[in-house]
């Protein structure tokens, strides 16, 4: 057995964890925080909540929640400028990826001084971030327990990767009721994306036995309750369910990392501005059939976890069972676009795949890709 890291927060799970927000805060020693959020989750109200939690321990906040679906550098460094001036000394952030990674962000450029884009790729940050407590209200990002955090540059039209675990989050409060005021389209694209991290994280060169079970349990409990998480709003078993998979999918990805799908999806929201978990959806298949031969063994197991019967079939046949099974995911989630629904042209994927290649997640995909192999699977999402 090869050498592996292992790196997680503390994590609080269960209905009613968020109600602990307050005494964890403290607990890290802040007296004043930098609460990070998004306009749909103080609409939601958990913002609130959790504002008047931290506020009866005794600590004031600040409120920053200026945060885009796909944070922005300007978006960062404005929230940055918000935590000096008000004299913060913690984080947190009450939302889903985009909030949580924008609180990393936040963090990075207070600690440093210096702009958020001088951190892209691994292990490039010099200095401690400030205590960051998370409370994720999506099913999907794992943002709360991962050392990854995606940002974008809209004047370059380009997404980067900052990989540390400077910015594992110290305190993650998952809680399974704020799943109840979650929208049927972010409940799809972020049960997608946990899926998809389970899956790459199990077929990934880095990946360990210590990851593998984590992976395993989360894409089968996506597969199992997508369907009824979707169909039942009410059913909160079903939402709490696909929670739990977002939180194995995270301790899965951020210790294994992941593959071509996300740094291919990187690029593609870095164009199209779209939904991270929309973006996976629309290549995950493509880049699955190309890596099959190279991890059929590991590819055959997440056909099984996703229902697929491969008895007694041969190797090309179990490969088309596993794409189905992939196929019928997607469907399940209303996720059927192709990349030129969202205004990809096929004159930008000669660029999408020079930028793909360069993505920190890409080393580990479990077969080697030119910028000639990423551009046809490109072609084949198109």
């Amino acid at each position: 057995m090869e050498l592996r890291k292992f790196v997680t927060p503390e994590i609080i799970h269960g209905a009613g964890a968020r109600h602990l927000a307050g005494c964890y805060a403290r607990n890290m020693g802040a007296t004043r925080v930098l609460v990070v959020s998004d306009a749909g989750v103080v609409a939601a109200g958990w913002t609130a909540e959790v504002v008047g939690l931290l506020e009866r321990e005794g600590i004031r906040t600040t409120l920053y929640a200026d945060v885009s679906p796909n944070p922005r550098t300007s978006e960062v460094a404005a929230g940055a400028r918000a935590c000096v001036e008000a004299s913060c000394d913690g984080i947190v952030a009450v939302g889903g990826g985009s909030a949580m990674d924008c609180a990393k962000g936040i963090g990075i450029v207070v600690a440093d001084a210096r702009p958020l884009v001088e951190f892209e790729g691994v292990d490039r940050i010099e200095s401690p971030i400030p205590p960051l407590l998370c409370v994720p209200t999506t099913c999907g990002s794992a943002a709360d327990v991962s050392q990854f955090a995606i940002f974008t540059d809209r004047e370059l039209r380009q997404k980067f990767a900052v990989v540390s675990k400077a910015i594992v989050p110290d305190v993650s409060l998952v809680d399974t009721e704020v799943t109840r005021t979650l929208p049927a389209g972010v409940v799809a694209c972020t049960a997608v994306d946990a899926l998809v991290h389970g899956l790459e994280a199990f077929v990934s060169n880095a990946s360990s036995p210590l990851t593998d079970g984590f992976a395993l349990s989360a894409i089968g409990r996506v597969a199992e309750n997508l369907p009824a998480a979707l169909r039942d709003p009410p059913d909160l078993e079903a939402r709490a369910q696909l929670m739990l998979a977002s939180l194995e999918a995270g301790l899965a990805f951020s210790n294994a990392s992941l593959g071509a799908v996300h740094a291919m999806a990187h690029a593609v929201g870095g164009l199209a501005d779209n939904a991270h978990g929309e973006a996976n959806a629309m290549l995950v298949e493509h880049v699955t059939a190309f890596n099959y031969a190279s991890c059929a063994e590991r590819l055959d197991r997440v056909a099984a976890r996703l229902g697929a019967d491969l008895g007694g079939l041969g190797a090309d046949a179990r490969r088309d069972a596993l794409i189905e099974a992939l196929a019928r995911v997607k469907r399940a989630a209303g996720l059927t676009l192709r990349l030129r629904d969202r205004g990809v042209a096929r004159a930008d994927l000669r660029a999408l795949a020079r930028s793909a290649v360069a993505d920190p997640c890409m080393a580990t995909n479990p077969r080697p890709m030119s910028p000639r192999d990423v551009e046809v699977v490109y072609e084949r999402a198109w």
